[in-house]
C-alpha cells in the first residue's frame, strides 16, 4: 500500500514539474516575441549624419556649394552641430526611451548665400519639428509622430585619416621656413578634432576657430575660421597671411610625419610637421 501511495506521489511530482516546465518555456516564447524586448537600442550619438531626403524629396548636396549637409550629436554634452547648406547651426537635444528625440531651438551663424538653391529653413524645422527617430543600418529617418519621415540621413563613412588629432606645428609658410619669435607664446599651430569637426590652434598672436570636413581623394575644406582679437603690434609673423592658408586649402598631402596644404595641384600653401604634445 505504501509502496502505490509513493508511486502516485512521485507520478503528481513529475507531473506538475512538466507542466511547470512548459509553462516557463511559453512565457520565455511570449517575451521574445515581445517588440519592447526583442528591439536592441542602437545609438545614433557621435555619428556624423548627411542628409539625403526631406519629405521624400532626394537632396543634391552637391547644390550645397559641395558642401555635406549634416549634423552630429554629441553624447558627452548634449548638444547638436550641423551645416544647412549656407551656415552651420548648434542647439542641444534629449533622447528619451522608444526612439523619442528633441532639439532646443537651434542657432546659427548669419553667412548671406543668394545664390544657395538649399532652404536652409527646410532644414532647421527638421528639427524643430522632429519628435522621434527610426534607424536602420546606416540610415536614419527624423520623424512626427507616425507621419512619414521628416528627413532621412545616411551615416558618414569614417575617414581614419592621420590628419586628424594631430598637433601640426608651421614649418614654411609660402616657401619660406617660420621660426619661433621671442614674443611669441606658442608655436603656430593646428589640430583637427573629431569631435564636431572642430579645427582649433594658434596663430602666432590670437587663438584659432573654425570647422573642416574631409572627403574622399584627400580633400578638405575649412570654414567659418576665426580668430581672437588680441593686439600684437611688435609681433614679426603675418597672421592674416597664415590665415589665408584655410581660405584657400582643398587639398592635402601626409608623408611620413609631414603635412602640405595645397590649393590644386600648385606648390604647398604651408608645411607643418606633427609633435608629440
Amino acid at each position: 500500500m505504501k509502496t502505490k501511495i509513493t508511486t502516485i506521489a512521485l507520478l503528481a511530482v513529475t507531473i506538475l514539474s512538466c507542466n511547470n516546465g512548459k509553462k516557463g518555456n511559453s512565457e520565455t516564447s511570449e517575451t521574445s516575441l515581445d517588440p519592447t524586448n526583442s528591439v536592441k537600442s542602437v545609438s545614433i550619438e557621435n555619428t556624423k549624419w548627411i542628409i539625403e531626403s526631406i519629405e521624400g524629396t532626394n537632396i543634391n548636396n552637391t547644390e550645397a556649394d559641395g558642401e555635406e549637409i549634416y549634423f552630429i550629436l554629441n553624447s558627452e554634452t548634449k548638444r547638436v552641430n550641423g551645416y544647412a547648406g549656407c551656415n552651420t547651426f548648434m542647439g542641444t537635444y534629449t533622447i528619451e526611451k522608444g526612439n523619442r528625440i528633441s532639439f532646443s531651438q537651434l542657432a546659427s551663424t548669419r553667412k548671406m548665400c543668394p545664390d544657395s538653391k538649399i532652404n536652409e529653413s527646410q532644414i532647421l524645422s527638421i528639427f524643430d519639428m522632429a519628435d522621434s527617430f527610426i534607424i536602420s543600418g546606416n540610415k536614419l529617418a527624423l520623424n512626427k509622430a507616425k507621419r512619414a519621415p521628416l528627413a532621412e540621413f545616411k551615416k558618414a563613412e569614417s575617414t581614419n585619416q592621420p590628419i586628424v588629432e594631430k598637433y601640426w606645428k608651421l614649418k614654411t609658410l609660402k616657401g619660406k621656413d617660420v621660426e619661433m619669435a621671442e614674443n611669441q607664446e606658442l608655436d603656430i599651430f593646428f589640430k583637427l578634432k573629431t569631435e564636431d569637426n572642430r579645427v582649433a590652434g594658434f596663430a602666432g598672436c590670437n587663438s584659432l576657430s573654425g570647422e573642416y570636413t574631409l572627403e574622399k581623394g584627400n580633400r578638405i575644406r575649412f570654414k567659418n575660421m576665426a580668430t581672437t582679437l588680441k593686439a600684437c603690434p611688435d609681433f614679426a609673423v603675418n597672421e592674416a597671411e597664415f590665415l589665408k592658408i584655410f581660405e584657400l586649402a582643398d587639398n592635402f598631402t601626409i608623408n611620413d610625419d609631414v603635412l602640405s596644404l595645397h590649393v590644386g595641384k600648385r606648390a604647398p600653401l604651408a608645411v607643418f610637421e606633427a609633435v608629440l604634445l
